[in-house]
């Protein structure tokens, strides 16, 4: 059975109960309810009358007076009412009055005047100045024919001189019973229907959720490429954040491993050379060789450093997801900060640096791209970490003036687009070659430079996440008229 199947059928199962439950409770209080509304109204009446009669009563004149006369005729002649839907075509009371040892003087029915009703509990308990009330059988053998008797005291100055009752059989309020009980059972019916409504709804919206992540994760347990669904802020929502996250370390642990045994790998080169040099040094030889040996240690060992800081700047720059504190940054002064940064590395190569404010045809762009001339000092604004922009920057100028001849020149270029601005990193060198198109920006891998240097190969892979971040693009790519041009893109901000 299906997890969704099964929600609905606890959900159904629970629902259920609670309706029956409380259906049961409502249909078992509607019949008392109604009764005690009706007892509450006999109170008021009992006490109307007992005043209205009191004068009677003490001058021993109930049988001929004109009000007993007209409240008989009241109580059994014709009326036309409509109560809630149901017809009244005569009242259902009876009065009776005894006076203060119990003894009936008169019956509005007609039938125990002169009888002792003094042990009936209405009387009884009235006569001693307590509520008196009950609810007697008319007929011993029919629980439906219970009659309701509520009393109340005939006053003379403060004497009790008799006691009033009004009596109502309960079967006259069992239509209204009944009306309401057919009412909350209709109610009741509507309620589980909409139950149901909202519990297919509710099971639904639940099996697709869970069944995205099923999918989700059957595509992350075959080892595919998969985006985390959008499943909203539930709690399956978080449940399947946390599976992004647990997916993450332990990719993020494949990843530090795959790195290690990269970086072991690429280190074996320098280490060796190292050896090398330092075993050769042990051994007696001319001072101009042992100053070449010694050289390189020194420069092994500076490729192992470049190398880890370059590495672990990287595995940083791949580690981070989003940008923590974003600025606005002005490229004009970013470029001229990266260019001061290498003013040392372009005068040892013998490298010129140029700085301009254009779009440069046929890297990503040109003229007919809609690219524009940004304008000599227009400010172009990003949202970014300058830091980091700082570092990718420089490692395409670090690339631009390695693959420089001497005597060439070094271009930056700031443009502006409608939805982005960018800087151009271009050279002289002998540009792009074919086989080396599709791996320029994987780890570890690099071009051999015109003198005979090698690079860790990390600089473009750092530029390229550094772009990521940004929202923005790096590219690189051969120009028409020779040479390589690196293009970082970047997105405008909404707003500065």
């Amino acid at each position: 059975m299906k997890i969704g199947l099964r929600i609905l059928l606890g959900y159904f199962l629970v629902v259920g109960l609670a309706a029956w439950f409380l259906l049961n409770v409502f249909m078992a209080e509607v019949k008392p309810g109604v009764r005690a509304t009706q007892e509450d109204t006999l109170v008021g009446t009992a006490h109307m009358l007992a005043a209205a009669v009191a004068g009677d009563v003490k001058a021993g004149t109930l049988q001929s007076s004109g009000t007993m006369a007209r409240m008989r005729d009241a109580l059994h002649g014709p009326i036309r009412a409509s109560v809630s839907g149901i017809d009244r075509e005569r009242l259902d009371y009876r009065v009776y009055i005894t006076d203060a040892r119990g003894i009936v003087l008169f019956d509005s029915d007609g039938r125990d005047t002169g009888k002792d009703y003094s042990r009936w509990n209405d009387v009884y308990l009235t006569l001693r100045g307590k509520y008196g009330a009950r609810s007697t059988r008319s007929n011993p053998d029919d629980e439906d024919s219970t009659v309701m008797h509520v009393a109340a005291p005939i006053l003379e100055q403060g004497k009790l001189i008799g006691v009033l009752t009004v009596a109502k059989p309960n079967a006259s309020v069992q239509a209204f019973v009944e009306r309401s009980q057919q009412s909350i059972l209709r109610g009741g019916a509507v309620l589980l229907g909409l139950s149901l409504l909202i519990g297919l709804a509710v099971t639904s919206w639940l099996a697709r959720a869970l069944g995205k992540l099923m999918a989700y994760v059957s595509a992350v347990e075959a080892g595919r490429k998969v985006v985390l669904p959008e499943l909203g802020k539930s709690e399956i929502g978080t449940l399947g954040r946390a599976l992004e996250a647990m997916r993450a370390r332990l990719e993020g642990k494949e990843y530090a491993e795959q790195l290690m045994h990269t970086l072991a790998h690429e280190l074996k080169s320098p280490i060796a050379a190292i050896q090398a040099s330092a075993e050769l040094l042990q051994e007696e030889m001319p001072e101009q060789e042992r100053r070449h040996f010694l050289g390189n240690i020194v420069s092994q060992n500076a490729r192992q450093k470049q190398l880890i800081d370059k590495l672990l700047a990287l595995v940083r720059v791949e580690q981070q997801q989003r940008l923590e504190a974003a600025e606005s940054v002005e490229l004009h002064a970013l470029a001229r900060q990266a260019g001061g940064d290498f003013a040392g590395a372009l005068a040892a190569a013998g490298v010129a640096l140029e700085y301009a404010d254009a779009a440069l045809p046929g890297v990503g762009g040109g003229p007919g791209d809609g690219s524009d001339s940004a304008g000599q000092g227009a400010a172009l604004l990003v949202r970014g970490d300058a830091l980091l922009l700082r570092q990718a920057l420089g490692n395409l100028l670090d690339n631009a003036i390695g693959f420089s001849p001497r005597g060439g020149v070094v271009r930056i270029a700031l443009w502006r687009a409608a939805n982005e601005v960018g800087i151009d990193v271009c050279d002289q060198g002998p540009g792009v070659p074919a086989y080396a198109a599709g791996r320029l920006f994987e780890r570890f891998y690099s071009l051999p430079r015109p003198g005979g240097g090698k690079s860790t190969g990390l600089g473009l892979p750092f530029v390229r996440e550094v772009a990521a971040l940004h929202g923005g693009t790096v590219s690189v790519a051969s120009a028409p008229g020779g040479g390589c041009c690196a293009r970082l893109a970047l997105p405008l901000p909404l707003a500065i």
